[in-house]
């Protein structure tokens, strides 16, 4: 028999025995099994990138940043980018890459607030028509941020009114709006949370889209951001497959790799999209922190080639 103090004691030890710091824990954490010269070879999952989060990590230059991370891309067999400047579009594409998003009017002028809907209703329009051009299947929208004197009713209407009034151009497109949650919680770097963010509840957000009722409107469903502000990963994504039009991966806590420093479990979140039928795409959107972006990148992939 083993007792408590006996069984507390060994575990102390265990914990001892494991003790480390500093560089030699972050050496430990990483997953030193990444292939460097890992390319996707299974494809199950159509695996694209968020460009923003590799913003000057080539090249100070923006289209020449972009264009030598679609290279990368291709070499490790990544599909899609977006989040790139759309002026890098005709280049990208001639790599053989897809635009897998297009953007529109950002997360903090939405409309939840009457001020910025005509911008919206433009932005998201416009975007329709690049996406139709590009031959992209999404653009993104966000509720925007609250603001003083808000009514939460009166906002969320004035949500579902506006993307009413584009979802026709986007029916007749055949281009989904997606909207995107987004968490309030992390207040430690601008691209990491969004505190004061309107749609900081998925369910919440699940509803407007209900609200909204079009086939060509749904959900951008941002695990990091999910697993901070929600959690039930893997229930969620099997209650809301109906409405889900796009995926977004990073680690929590901090955004960063999809590594052994952080508390997702990409494998079987991503079985659990195959499962529900997706085939669109899957876009890594963490903020490197590896001393070898393009490592990070490599095992990103790597991990999500299940």
């Amino acid at each position: 028999m083993i007792s408590r103090r006996n069984l507390l004691a060994q575990g102390a030890a265990f914990a001892g025995g494991l003790a480390f710091t500093g560089t030699d824990a972050e050496a430990q954490l990483k997953r030193k099994d990444t292939d460097p010269e890992f390319a996707v070879t299974n494809s199950r999952i159509k695996q694209s990138i968020m460009g923003w989060c590799f913003n000057d990590q080539f090249d100070s230059d923006k289209m020449a940043n972009t264009l030598q991370l679609a290279k990368y891309c291709k070499e490790i067999g990544i599909v899609g980018m977006e989040g790139i400047p759309r002026d890098a579009y005709p280049a990208v594409r001639k790599m053989g890459l897809n635009i897998s998003l297009v953007s529109s009017h950002g997360f903090a002028q939405g409309p939840c607030n009457p001020e910025f809907r005509e911008k919206v209703m433009e932005e998201l329009l416009t975007g329709i028509e690049v996406a139709k051009e590009v031959d992209c299947k999404s653009v993104i929208t966000f509720t925007g941020m609250k603001f003083d004197g808000m009514d939460s009713d009166k906002a969320a209407l004035d949500c579902v009114d506006t993307w009413k009034e584009v979802m026709p151009a986007a029916e007749k497109a055949g281009v989904n709006i997606v909207l995107e949650h987004l968490n309030s919680r992390d207040d430690t770097h601008p691209m990491k949370g969004h505190p004061g963010y309107f749609g900081d509840d998925v369910d919440f957000c699940a509803e407007l889209i209900r609200r909204v009722d079009s086939p060509n409107f749904k959900l951008l469903f941002d695990i990091y951001h999910v697993s901070v502000m929600n959690g039930d990963v893997i229930r969620r994504i099997q209650q809301y497959q109906e409405i889900i039009g796009h995926y977004h991966t990073a680690g929590n806590p901090g955004r960063a790799e999809l590594d052994d420093t952080q508390e997702i479990n990409y494998p079987p979140i991503l079985e659990a999209i195959l499962e529900t039928g997706y085939e669109d795409y899957v876009a890594q959107e963490f903020i490197p922190t590896w001393d070898d972006p393009v490592l990070a990148l490599r095992n990103a992939a790597q991990l999500c080639d299940i």
